[in-house]
């Protein structure tokens, strides 16, 4: 662990101009294969979290360092095709404005592709050049073999691609598990062309679920190095030189079950309600529901 605080990965303001969010709450021997995994039970655990007073991005000030996290990723178990799936047709759905301004529809790098859904439907899309980066051995296995194709098993590295040689640059839940989101962005807007765009999803610690959850939320989570509000991601991109840049909350569409795994309700009432969803029938309904997550997109300048 990193004994020295960094400053905020956003504007970069020290640590002194960040007040207490929440004190660290890591139990490691709760930590499992799937701590850092996509979609997972929540644990509600964190590391020591500080909110930036000039930002307002909320971020861990002693983070792991970057081997630490890419280790924990590459080993991490993966069980959450469906959920992944049904996440890609969400963001589909939402980044229908973005897609209908691009000049060209041509190539598209996903960092942080999983099994490289998304990819799928941007080829359904017209695209026809697709890469996708994935630290994440076992979300890469459990990909259709047409995918893997696609997919460098990896952590995002700039230098392994042409700057401006993508039409679109994606990455969705991503930004939170890095330790300088300010690279990827930069890094994405020089890999893009002219009139490119890049698009992410994050979660937004100030949207009235997270507000009413609170530590019961599950994005307060060991695998977020930062957490962003509206206006702390729209500086992330407009600081780093994009233009045109949007943010909206957004509706994911998940079967009742998933919903019900991210509840922080006790483990015996959980277990009765998930028996209930089975014995109706309701367990595989799906209901869309504003669960405090931004659809964030810029554009490369001309």
């Amino acid at each position: 662990m990193n004994t020295l605080s960094r400053p905020c990965p956003v504007c970069h303001a020290s640590a002194d101009r960040g007040r207490l969010f929440l004190e660290k709450n890591i139990d490691p021997a709760k930590l499992s294969s799937f701590s850092f995994s996509s979609r997972k039970a929540p644990e509600y655990m964190c590391h020591r979290l500080l909110q930036c007073t000039v930002c307002d991005v909320v971020y861990v000030d002693q983070p792991p360092a970057a081997d630490e996290l890419a280790r924990a990723y590459h080993q991490a178990d993966y069980d959450s095709a469906e959920e992944a799936n049904d996440a890609a047709v969400a963001y589909l759905r939402a980044a229908q404005a973005v897609l209908a301004k691009l000049e060209k529809s041509g190539s598209a790098l996903e960092i942080g592709t999983g099994t490289g859904i998304f990819l799928d439907c941007l080829r359904q899309a017209g695209f026809s050049e697709l890469v996708g980066v994935e630290p994440s051995t076992a979300a890469i296995r459990a990909a259709p073999a047409h995918r893997r194709a696609w997919i460098r098993e990896g952590v995002f590295q700039e230098v392994d691609f042409r700057p401006a040689s993508f039409d679109l640059v994606c990455c969705f839940m991503t930004l939170e598990h890095v330790r300088d989101p300010r690279v990827i962005v930069e890094a994405a807007l020089r890999l893009l062309r002219p009139g490119g765009a890049f698009i992410a999803v994050t979660h937004d610690y100030r949207s009235p679920v997270n507000r009413l959850l609170g530590k019961r939320s599950p994005i307060i989570d060991v695998e977020h190095m930062q957490l962003f509000s509206q206006p702390s991601v729209r500086r992330l991109l407009e600081d780093a030189g994009y233009r045109g840049v949007t943010v909206q909350a957004f509706a994911n569409r998940y079967r009742l079950g998933y919903w019900l795994r991210l509840a922080p309700l006790p483990a015996a009432v959980k277990s009765m309600m998930s028996r209930l969803l089975g014995a109706t029938g309701l367990e595989r309904s799906r209901v869309s529901v504003n669960v405090g997550n931004m659809f964030v997109a810029g554009f490369k300048h001309d």
